[in-house]
């Protein structure tokens, strides 16, 4: 585990700004936090060097570029000592968007993205049933996104 940062209030204000408008300049952001563009630029570059920000992404409305189905899978694996093997295996399907390690009824728990139903079950049957070490899934299609957010990291 890594050590805790020292993150200061001007710190996690930078984070705050980013990740509301990840576009807005360095001199506009100092503008906005009273500092030089200079300041923000050597402490974005501390943070990305800390871990703290991993670069930035862009946002796309995965709809209308016709991905419509998102579901969310429960994995139970065989032994929870295959997690390291299996998550491997499932970092190889790009519909699988994100992967987590869980207590509870599941030892994973994974959101996939497709395009239509088919496609979803192309992955469930023809890739995701194939890896060994998975007992079996239980899948959830999500219906709606009311949201998607990040925490609040600081707050005046």
């Amino acid at each position: 585990m890594t050590a805790k940062l020292n993150l200061d209030k001007l710190d996690l204000q930078i984070i705050q700004e980013m990740i509301e408008n990840a576009e807005i300049s360095y001199a506009d952001l100092g503008k906005k936090l009273f500092v030089s563009g200079g300041t923000i630029h050597v402490r974005i570059k501390k943070l990305q060097e800390s871990g703290v920000v991993k670069g930035t992404k862009l946002h796309v409305d995965l709809k209308h570029l016709g991905y419509d189905v998102i579901a969310f899978i429960g994995i139970y694996l065989e032994k929870s000592s295959l997690y390291d093997s299996v998550a491997k295996e499932l970092r190889r399907i790009p519909e699988i968007v994100r992967l987590n390690y869980t207590t509870g009824n599941y030892s994973m728990f994974a959101e996939i993205v497709c395009k239509d139903i088919n496609q979803l079950r192309f992955v469930l049957h023809d890739e995701l049933q194939k890896i060994k070490g998975i007992e079996r899934t239980e899948t959830f299609i999500s219906l709606d996104e009311s949201f998607d957010r990040n925490v609040l990291v600081y707050k005046e």
